[in-house]
């Protein structure tokens, strides 16, 4: 997703600071507002993607808890263990790492100081909303209560600290809205057109691969990273109406 919005002074300075000039304004940033006609759209279209994704979710929670699914969870998860390759199942384990105590609980917040101190303090509070997902992952667990995958002659559970029921995936959860987000604004903020597409591309392919591992290492069946990525999906997409309305509000002299 690329944010296009009207950025005031003190940001515009901050992102100069940062970034460094690209263009020929010599600022680097584009501080005109998006017309009312191309905002409307793009708020919608991030609407439909709430809506979409509350209702997949939805509709997911209450096929697990009649389980409806459990043939298709196992079925899914014992083929894509199949897969037996070092590398893979070591990239996977990679991709999962972040996820884990303590470095999920001293990324995040790296993240959100370096925007506060970087004077981007309302990206930085919306660094810490996303960062809120844990919160809502944790109360969904206690909601659902969905045993883990156990490790048997069909499926391998590699060895970790887990904590909470199975539904949904906290870690697909936090990836997509805390890294989805970070990815927004790294996408907006950084100018020239090689490092930014570096730190995208690395924190989507997080994003993508850490649903594939959660399976792969037998820590989650198939509907919870699915349920996850809806779910997530329709956080951020709120998160991303929020930040544009506050964003495209004139600011005064």
């Amino acid at each position: 997703m690329t944010l296009l919005i009207m950025m005031d002074e003190p940001t515009v300075r901050g992102l100069t600071r940062l970034f460094g000039d690209s263009d020929q304004t010599g600022t680097g940033i584009q501080a005109s507002p998006v017309p009312l006609s191309v905002a409307l759209p793009r708020t919608r279209d991030s609407l439909v993607v709430v809506v979409g994704g509350m209702v997949g979710f939805g509709g997911l929670v209450a096929l697990v808890r009649r389980k409806r699914l459990e043939a298709l969870d196992l079925a899914v998860t014992m083929r894509l263990q199949t897969i037996r390759h070092r590398s893979l199942e070591r990239a996977l384990t990679a991709v999962s790492w972040f996820g884990f105590p303590p470095q999920s609980r001293l990324l995040p917040p790296f993240a959100i100081t370096a925007l506060w101190l970087g004077r981007f303090r309302l990206e930085a509070a919306f660094q810490l909303a996303a960062w809120g997902s844990a919160l809502l992952s944790s109360g969904v667990k206690w909601f659902m209560q969905r045993p883990r995958p156990l490790a048997g002659s069909d499926l391998r559970v590699v060895a970790a600290e887990l904590g909470g029921s199975s539904f949904p995936s906290g870690h697909v959860l936090t990836y997509v809205v805390t890294y989805g987000w970070l990815a927004i604004l790294a996408n907006m903020l950084i100018r020239p057109n090689l490092p930014r597409g570096l730190v995208v591309a690395a924190l989507t392919t997080l994003i993508a691969a850490v649903g594939p591992s959660r399976i792969y290492l037998g820590h989650h069946w198939p509907t919870d990273v699915a349920a996850s990525y809806l779910l997530g999906s329709s956080y951020l997409a709120a998160l991303v109406i929020a930040y544009r309305r506050l964003k495209s509000r004139p600011v005064p002299r």
